[in-house]
């Protein structure tokens, strides 16, 4: 397979993007079948025609990708979802009035029309409507509905740059269009809305705050750290986001995590192992014997931890980090999306003091 990189401006226009030759051409490969790697506003997602059964095994293969993990499709605009869906419930169109476009991911009953291989077989399909400028310029002139999970191999850290796609599945995708990095750094937030009541199943750039503000009750599904049931949504299921090396989250009043840490980073290092700490720039001073220290962002800023997180994890396979130690945050807004991401990528393991 012959793979591209063209890069993109994506400071231009929704409309003037859509007459760049790149996002013409990009548009033309998903139409006839092919794979695109596209910037989205969370991460990188790796795209093909959602109602073709051929072009989406390419997803799976070039991932990797468990078969019963269902995918999400990308839609350029809320207008185009009454093609793909048999309903859209009132508490679906709060929601998009409220945080669509941008990183919400609505699980809603489909027509039929979406292939298998996307839905896992479900009756329901999971949409969304990025609100990267690239990715919307791409949909809307491919007019079709488009599965994108992230543009990595299954497991390992999901891509905020170019170059992290480029560096996992160069060879196995036809165009990859760089628009720069990814705002959120971190994948959508899915909800189910074809209950009674609204149903969290993977946290994300949308926090269930957010939600509960705007839509009253919402409830978090219980399977959301099974291994053991069918997954519903992407992120529920399988190992996630994790490094090579092996992760563990230390948790624990802040002094007893330093010292555990350093003890820990010490005893590894003296049995020949390369070590990482994952903190933040409030801590990262506390860490000067492991082999590479890297602050995530700021805990006074949530969203800059969430923005770096998946690229701090990419540096440590970068180093041969062999053990890498994270810090861990407090359960609330977005930074219960980072620590869900933190435990798939520890498979686990957490370290209490």
């Amino acid at each position: 397979m012959i793979t591209h990189w063209w890069e993109v401006d994506s400071a231009d226009t929704i409309e003037g993007l859509k007459r760049q030759p790149e996002i013409i051409r990009a548009a033309q490969l998903l139409q006839e079948g092919g794979l695109v790697a596209f910037p989205t506003e969370t991460v990188y997602g790796l795209g093909a025609d959602a109602t073709s059964q051929a072009a989406v095994a390419q997803i799976f293969e070039a991932k990797g990708r468990p078969s019963d993990n269902p995918l999400i499709i990308h839609l350029g605009s809320p207008e185009q979802l009454a093609r793909w869906v048999k309903e859209v419930p009132t508490v679906a169109e709060i929601c998009m009035e409220h945080f669509c476009p941008g990183p919400l991911t609505l699980v809603l009953p489909h027509n039929g029309q979406i292939a298998d291989n996307v839905t896992a077989g479900l009756d329901t399909v999971a949409v969304r409507f990025p609100s990267h400028p690239v990715a919307m310029a791409l949909l809307q002139a491919a007019d079709i509905p488009v599965a994108a999970p992230s543009a990595n191999r299954s497991g390992k850290p999901s891509p905020t740059q170019a170059q992290h796609v480029w560096h996992d599945l160069s060879g196995r995708f036809h165009v990859l269009l760089d628009g720069g990095e990814a705002g959120v750094g971190i994948e959508s937030t899915v909800l189910d809305v074809t209950g009674d009541v609204p149903m969290l199943l993977r946290p994300g750039g949308i926090t269930l705050e957010q939600l509960r503000y705007v839509l009253g009750d919402v409830e978090v599904d219980p399977n959301l750290y099974s291994e053991k049931s069918k997954p519903r949504s992407p992120g529920m299921k399988y190992r996630h986001y994790a490094p090579s090396g092996e992760m563990f989250l230390v948790h624990g009043e802040p002094l007893k995590v330093v010292g555990r840490v350093n003890r820990m980073v010490k005893e590894d290092i003296r049995q020949g192992k390369r070590v990482g700490v994952l903190t933040t720039e409030e801590r990262k001073h506390y860490f000067k014997q492991a082999n590479r220290v890297i602050a995530c962002g700021s805990r006074s800023d949530p969203e800059s931890v969430a923005r770096g997180l998946y690229d701090a994890l990419r540096t440590f396979d970068q180093e041969k980090i062999d053990v890498i130690y994270a810090e861990t945050f407090p359960e609330r807004g977005i930074f219960s999306s980072v620590m869900n991401r933190m435990r798939k990528a520890a498979e686990g393991r957490m370290i209490r003091v």
